[in-house]
């Protein structure tokens, strides 16, 4: 074993290590990575720094200003207002109203937002249709992730895969123009991800997750929240309006106590308890230093919701009690046509004859995302002037730096050793049918572990050359292998830390980490199962 494999994997550990106990923030922790990597020379400046300028990671960026566009737009506050009932309600008919409602919007847009729109109207409806919110929430959560599975730009997982793809696929084009051989996308002509390239397998598993969702799920949910109904009971200051207030990353008060931090100076509102892992915090909350999966009961003017809900020092700002009317905007209806064309035009951007004829310029999500974002921009659809703040500078910065980790993981041999020893596994079966489906089910399982524990884009940053290695020592079509990082990438379903929108809902909702266990793990076998073994079937080897 060389020198680079063993640097690569005890930096590789160190790094996970680093992220399950949030030492820093992901973007921070991979781009120390990368840069211990440039110093053992085990990547070039050049690679270290390829992943900032790759266009997947430009398209995400791009991507949440369209969804900020969307977002402001007040569409989907009317569309989940209309579609939530008033009469004859129960869990089942409920659930049988939103949840493919959610995951058909989620294919087509950010997960985290849905979420973060969609809960507090979600929780206050249940509020006031008697029905318990705990039954709803967590569902929302994964209802949004297998709708996001479903098409490219459903996650940024997706993206992520699709631009390395890109990119390895311009390396070895590369490579072959200075007289190397020709490399294993190249072999198969893949030189990325269409639209619907994931629709094949995603669908299935969409609809058949949405069937557990909606009739099982709410057997294996908290019947109460303990956290709501002792926020209830605390006294409402005069003139004050009571609210749940989600911290974000970017609250400035992280790791501080409410005695350290004067939230009433900086906010205008008093804290009244402090709710983590579903419970109201007992004794001296005010001596508690906060972390960013507490959610704080505050009472506030009336105008606390409208002055602070855009700002990225909170994740959430829900108004207890209420079912917030939709925004209402004339640009709604042009903000969801500008959606529609985007997606509209990269799918048929894809087609062969429109390639064949458009060679001049390639018409694909890249080139639309960036056109619907500067029509966003003009007509102020989004704030022109605060337009910064609605990029997750953490996310691009961690989707960046795993290209650089995913070079070093391919350059010094890392993946080709671990990759053999996944192809192993199959020695006892060799020539079987069943060896592709073992294969399979390992790099899910890999995958899977680390998005549980660490974040999805992390994850699929070190599995991506894993199923690459894999498929060349097999000499066979790596589009199954990348198709099994996503969904695998994207299963973050049995704990809370493995995706944002489990632990906004885990705030809002005041689940406890064995909730997502119980309703998860069943999940996670769903996409496990059906994804092993429709994967070979529909895109073959």
């Amino acid at each position: 074993m060389s020198f680079q494999i063993v640097f690569v994997a005890v930096l590789l550990i160190l790094m996970l290590v680093a992220l399950m106990r949030e030492c820093l923030r992901p973007g921070l922790i991979l781009f120390t990575a990368v840069v211990l990597l440039l110093c053992a020379g085990i990547i070039t400046p050049e690679e270290a720094l390829k992943g900032f300028s790759n266009k997947g990671m430009i398209t995400v960026a791009l991507l949440y200003l369209v969804s900020e566009g969307v977002r402001k737009s007040g569409i989907l506050e009317r569309i989940v207002y209309r579609m939530l009932p008033t009469k004859n309600v129960s869990v089942t008919r409920a659930n049988l109203r939103f949840y493919p409602v959610v995951s058909a919007i989620s294919a087509f847009f950010n997960n985290t937002p849905v979420v973060v729109i969609f809960a507090p109207m979600i929780k206050n409806w249940a509020r006031k249709m008697h029905l318990p919110p705990t039954k709803f929430l967590i569902p929302l959560s994964y209802a949004t992730v297998i709708g996001g599975i479903c098409t490219l730009i459903g996650t940024t997982t997706n993206l992520v895969l699709h631009g390395m793809l890109l990119q390895e696929h311009k390396d070895e084009v590369k490579a072959l123009a200075e007289g190397g051989g020709e490399g294993i996308l190249l072999r198969f002509g893949i030189d990325g991800m269409h639209m619907f390239e994931l629709s094949k397998v995603g669908v299935i598993i969409a609809l058949v997750g949405l069937i557990y969702l909606i009739f099982f799920s709410q057997y294996l949910l908290p019947k109460s929240r303990k956290a709501e109904e002792e926020a209830e009971e605390l006294d409402l200051a005069p003139g004050m309006v009571r609210h749940e207030v989600m911290l974000g990353n970017r609250f400035p008060g992280l790791g501080k106590t409410l005695h350290e931090f004067d939230f009433y100076r900086r906010y205008g509102a008093h804290v009244r308890a402090i709710s983590r892992g579903g419970e109201i915090q007992e004794g001296d909350f005010m001596n508690m230093r906060m972390t960013h999966d507490d959610t704080l009961i505050v009472d506030a003017p009336e105008d606390f919701r409208q002055t602070w809900k855009d700002s990225k020092v909170f994740w959430m700002i829900n108004r207890l009690g209420d079912i917030e009317p939709p925004m209402g905007t004339k640009k709604r209806f042009f903000a969801l046509a500008l959606l529609i064309l985007m997606i509209i035009g990269a799918t048929v951007g894809e087609l062969p004859i429109v390639k064949d004829n458009f060679t001049f310029i390639k018409l694909d999500m890249f080139f639309f995302a960036c056109v619907t974002t500067i029509i966003m921009a003009w007509t102020h659809m989004f704030s022109v002037k605060k337009y910064t703040k609605y990029l997750s500078w953490d996310v691009l910065i961690t989707i960046a730096c795993a290209f650089a980790i995913s070079t070093a993981m391919t350059r010094s041999g890392f993946a080709d050793f671990v990759g053999g020893y996944i192809i192993s596994l199959t020695d006892s079966v060799q020539g079987s049918r069943w060896s592709i489906y073992i294969i399979l089910a390992a790099l899910f399982l890999i995958t899977n572990i680390f998005t549980e524990l660490i974040t999805n884009n992390a994850a699929a940053a070190l599995a991506f050359p894993l199923a690459l290695s894999v498929a060349e020592n097999l000499g066979v079509n790596p589009m199954p292998f990348v198709v099994c990082v996503c969904f695998a990438a994207s299963s973050a379903f049995s704990t809370p830390i493995g995706y944002q929108t489990n632990l906004i809902v885990q705030g809002v909702g005041g689940y406890k980490f064995t909730d997502f266990v119980k309703v998860g793990l069943p999940m996670n076998i769903i996409v496990f199962v059906l994804s092993v073994f429709l994967i070979p079937l529909v895109y073959g080897l």
